[in-house]
């Protein structure tokens, strides 16, 4: 089903127009409003932005700025005129902070609604909404989304998985939105209560918030008898909504009217052209509380201008495959080893050496393992100092990441060193 008509189907030439007027207006919108901006684009005049062509002489925008400029130097409108805000997981400084104005609020639904209708959901659907609320943009993107369509939320969160399959046999929703390591950790569980997929009511899966691959789909699809499509989004852009599979599977579309893409060689910040894989870079074209211009994502993806088989033209990106920045995502939660790193600096006993070793077991859930190096005068202590040294360092880990790891401790000059860049993550996951 197609949502909007008036711009998920337009033609290049319209949508060209629309784009290189919304940014026109962009530009002199944060220059106007945006503390970070006016000194960035210090050299930009109104008439240097007149088409899209113009959007190489604009800068990057980087997490990094958004976290040097905490928590309100690069949003476009004053604290008092926000209606929600949220944040991101960064690294062990300041979180990455999203604003959002009432009107902002208004096109998150809206391009919800469309991510909800191109995966095939309808008005009188019953959505099963288990990703994260609380500050995690999940939830409640998917939340609003679901509400604009007309259709009826079941608002669970993630946890108490026999909770939520009890309720789905109550109540069959037709559709369950979560991350897919979760839908896989659902399925066992289901299978564990004697339920076979043929009594999963759930027909449409929605899917994302962290790395999934084609045999994680089929996978999902075999244990819970759904058709699993991928979303896209990110806190800083807008949250979920940002693009969306169809029926075809073939790409997530990307609203461009509002989302502008291009995709960028990591390196060099050149632009690539179609179906070459590079670092995906977006401009918010319509935001008013925090719009920015070329923000690079980090993530691996590739792009086609084709026109889709379902007869929507919106730009489709590939699943993502990698990133070109050391962040890992490990159950929808974004991790940096500089996260780490600083636990272990306030850590005494502990050294500086460190691995992270990320895996997917039998269900598919990831799990993350930290190996740390201790220092010698610790590594000859008794048995309880390192005990208690180790329930310190899982205990600041937790209160950092999010999320829970398996720390073990090892002895000194145990792990590799490298004469260069030191090689801190292995990443077991098929992705």
């Amino acid at each position: 089903m197609i949502y909007n008509k008036t711009v998920e189907i337009i033609d290049k030439a319209r949508l060209e127009d629309l784009q290189s007027k919304r940014l026109k207006r962009l530009v002199a919108y944060v220059k106007n409003n945006s503390p970070y901006y006016q000194k960035q684009l210090a050299h930009i005049q109104a008439d240097d932005i007149n088409s899209m062509k113009d959007i190489s002489k604009l800068p990057f925008t980087t997490k990094e700025d958004l976290r040097n400029n905490y928590p309100y130097g690069i949003f476009s409108m004053p604290h008092e005129k926000i209606s929600e805000i949220h944040m991101s997981s960064g690294t062990a400084g300041n979180p990455t902070l999203v604003g959002y104005s009432r009107k902002d609020l208004m096109l998150w639904a809206e391009v919800m609604s469309r991510s909800l209708a191109c995966a095939g959901v309808h008005s009188s659907d019953m959505i099963q909404v288990a990703f994260g609320y609380g500050s995690f943009t999940g939830g409640f993107g998917v939340h609003y989304g679901a509400l604009k369509l007309g259709a009826t939320v079941l608002p669970m969160s993630s946890g108490q998985t026999r909770r939520q399959i009890t309720l789905m046999q109550s109540l069959k929703p037709r559709i369950l939105a979560c991350t897919p390591s979760y839908a896989l950790y659902m399925a066992e569980e289901a299978a564990s209560m004697g339920l076979k997929p043929s009594d999963i009511s759930w027909e449409i899966g929605i899917f994302g918030a962290e790395p999934w691959s084609e045999g994680m789909r089929t996978e999902i699809e075999k244990r819970l008898g759904v058709k699993a499509v991928d979303i896209y989004g990110l806190s800083e852009i807008i949250g979920p909504g940002v693009s969306m599979e169809c029926d075809e599977k073939n790409g997530m579309h990307i609203w461009s009217d509002v989302f502008y893409p291009e995709v960028i060689n990591p390196d060099t910040g050149e632009v690539l052209p179609d179906k070459e894989k590079g670092e995906l870079v977006i401009t918010t074209l319509t935001k008013q509380a925090i719009p920015l211009l070329r923000y690079r994502t980090r993530d691996i993806v590739s792009m086609t201008n084709e026109k889709c088989a379902c007869g929507r033209t919106m730009p489709r990106i590939s699943k993502i495959s990698g990133r070109s920045d050391d962040m890992l995502v490990v159950r929808g939660i974004n991790i940096f080893p500089s996260q780490i790193e600083h636990v272990l600096l306030n850590a005494a006993g502990a050294a500086p050496h460190y691995q992270i070793i990320v895996n997917r077991n039998s269900i598919y859930q990831d799990s993350i393992d930290i190996l740390v190096e201790i220092e010698e005068q610790m590594f000859s202590d008794q048995m309880k100092e390192m005990e208690q040294l180790e329930a310190k360092i899982v205990k600041e880990m937790t209160a950092v990441l999010n999320i829970t790891p398996k720390l073990k401790l090892v002895s000194p000059k145990t792990l590799p060193r490298s004469e260069g860049k030191a090689v801190r993550v292995i990443d077991n996951r098929k992705i």
